[in-house]
């Protein structure tokens, strides 16, 4: 079964999809810039998770969140250092 997330702000979410491909090109994965979700795929190969496209049951809790922290943690490590420049430069969005 498939989660759909639900972004507080509308129409975020395609944002987040486009930081989401930009971020992890950057950091060295293939994304395709229609599917950037997908990119899970290649993270989940890199570390040696066997993730299906379906059916991942059987996969463990731990498994999914070594895939999910890589890609989380590369946007968070993007937005901190996207503050810190807007910060360093004295610019504010207030």
């Amino acid at each position: 079964m498939s989660r759909r997330r639900k972004y507080a702000v509308p129409g975020a979410e395609r944002g987040m999809q486009a930081f989401k491909a930009e971020v992890m090109k950057r950091e060295g994965y293939k994304v395709d810039p229609n599917r950037p979700d997908d990119v899970k795929f290649e993270v989940a190969k890199e570390l040696g998770v066997p993730l299906k496209p379906y059916g991942n049951g059987d996969l463990s809790t731990e498994s999914a969140g070594h895939i999910g922290g890589k890609i989380g943690g590369s946007m968070v490590k993007e937005l901190i250092r996207m503050a810190q420049d807007q910060l360093s430069k004295g610019e504010s969005n207030s």
